[in-house]
């Protein structure tokens, strides 16, 4: 780490405040250009704290940049993650305060759901499959506490990797279902079509996306545990949604899941 305690605790209080009062600030990499990679965790892990503290409880991990675009434009060559907390997931079918968010997108994901904990490191594909027992259609709700989504790296990462919730639809076991690599999924926005993709746009395969979040999470001393979810990464574009929308997202074999905002 290069950045000092109470340089940490002022990004982390910052993004608190941004989230508190939906007013989002520039970049912290900016502000302080020291932030690398295991700062920008730690902010994470301290702001986590902080929603524990306050009677949060954690639900499982989201994965981020798993899309070989978003890693170009951003300069990187491998994912991150962040936490997702009960207080984050929400029913298919809400109806959400678009105003409780900064400048919140959509990101259709298939969302895990383990049987059996995963302790990397060496964990694998099939480990990942071996260990779930449900799958769903999922939307991750994305937001940036960073003004205009002005991110880089370690932007993203100390901001909870821009997670902000998680609708899921109904679970269908993991041995009901196609090859998750083969699942299409047609994002819709107000009943148009916005987007196209499938499970192959995620690491080449979604479980590929929570073998490294599993082995990730070794080198910090945790692991993946039974009843937790994981989201491994959008298979589409992130659209930007607002009041008054809605949005559907149709995976072939796994079904549909929708959230609207006013």
């Amino acid at each position: 780490m290069t950045l000092s305690d109470r340089q940490r605790e002022e990004a982390g209080l910052l993004l608190r405040e941004a989230e508190h009062h939906v007013a989002p600030i520039g970049p912290l990499s900016a502000l302080l250009p020291g932030l690398d990679l295991a700062d920008a965790y730690a902010v994470q892990r301290d702001n986590i704290g902080w929603r524990l503290a306050d009677g949060a409880s954690v639900v499982g991990h989201k994965v981020g940049l798993t899309a070989a675009a978003m890693q170009e434009l951003l300069g990187v060559d491998e994912p991150d993650f962040g936490h997702l907390l009960d207080d984050m997931v929400h029913r298919d079918g809400s109806t959400l305060l678009a105003g409780h968010y900064c400048q919140p997108r959509v990101e259709p994901e298939i969302c895990f759901l383990f049987a059996r904990p995963l302790h990397g490191p060496g964990v694998t594909v099939e480990d990942v499959l071996d260990a779930t027992e449900a799958v769903a259609p999922a939307l991750e709700i994305v937001d940036s506490r960073i003004r205009d989504w002005d991110i880089t790296l370690v932007d993203t990462v100390a901001d909870n990797a821009s997670s902000a919730g998680l609708v899921h639809g109904a679970w269908t076991p993991v041995n009901e279902v196609p090859d998750l690599a083969a699942v299409t999924v047609d994002l819709f926005v107000d009943g148009e079509r916005v987007a196209s993709g499938s499970g192959k746009e995620v690491l080449g395969h979604p479980a590929a996306a929570v073998a490294w979040l599993a082995n990730t999470l070794a080198s910090f001393g945790t692991f993946l545990e039974p009843g937790h979810v994981a989201l491994p990464g959008a298979m589409t574009t992130a659209p930007f949604v607002h009041a008054g929308q809605k949005t559907e997202a149709r995976f072939s074999g796994l079904g549909p899941v929708s959230v609207a905002f006013v």
